[in-house]
């Protein structure tokens, strides 16, 4: 057995010991997290030995669309991974100002893509760029901190693009997004490589596919397999298990 295969069975078995014994005290999700002093980029919450990151404000929505993106992090080359079909219904979770919602919408012509964001402020500027480019099946959504505020039942696939370690409460909006979709549905999670000192990107910003692995399977996705095809972050597939 592999090294990294040994490490995520280790992580897998302590996360049922944890979830047993959630189960048998009748602990809440919140006892899931530990509160601590925060690190310079975190906030002082700490999620299966991980430390949330700050999350990036609506000001810094220029980065999301700078030039030099569509090489750093080939957006083309994610949606195309994806491998939706025209009708798909597909959430763009933590979307900005749309850099991916817009590839999205594209790739689903008679489907439809829901940009979610927490921040009001990145929403507006998104609403008025789909009404600039008269896209007809992309819609924003105001999510909060623990819900994705998502139909149920509703979504053939999501997208989380550098947004999943920032979010405040991973266990219920990841709950939240397992109710969202359909059986055999699917999330893409893409997270600039933890295991990689060489990229520079914050630690906190990072995530390794251990780490992922253990905290989507905490909610009951299936992790099917990691893609190398992106330049510097993880293309993880994780999956909605169909009963029977």
């Amino acid at each position: 057995m592999s090294c990294r295969r040994s490490t995520i069975l280790l992580a897998g078995l302590c996360l049922l010991a944890v979830l047993s014994a959630q189960a048998e005290s009748g602990l809440s999700a919140d006892d899931l997290y530990t509160v601590h002093a925060p690190s310079r980029d975190g906030i002082g919450k700490t999620y299966f030995g991980r430390e949330i990151s700050q999350v990036m404000g609506h000001q810094g929505a220029a980065w999301l669309e700078r030039r030099t993106r569509v090489v750093e992090e080939t957006p083309d080359r994610v949606v195309e991974g994806m491998g939706l079909a025209p009708d798909a219904q597909v959430a763009d979770i933590g979307a900005g100002t749309g850099y991916f919602t817009f590839r999205i919408a594209e790739a689903v012509p008679t489907g439809r893509v829901y940009a979610v964001d927490v921040q009001s402020e990145m929403l507006e500027v998104l609403h008025k760029r789909i009404e600039r480019r008269a896209i007809a099946n992309a819609t924003p959504v105001l999510g909060a901190e623990d819900d994705p505020n998502l139909p149920s039942d509703s979504l053939d696939a999501v997208l989380l693009v550098d947004a999943y370690h920032e979010f405040a409460y991973p266990f219920e909006m990841m709950q939240g997004i397992r109710r969202a979709l359909r059986p055999g549905g699917r999330v893409f999670l893409i997270e600039y490589r933890g295991e990689d000192p060489r990229i520079p990107i914050k630690p906190l910003h990072k995530m390794t596919q251990a780490q992922a692995i253990t905290e989507l399977e905490a909610v009951g996705l299936r992790w099917v397999e990691t893609l190398d095809i992106l330049p510097t972050q993880h293309f993880m597939v994780f999956e909605e298990p169909v009963e029977g």
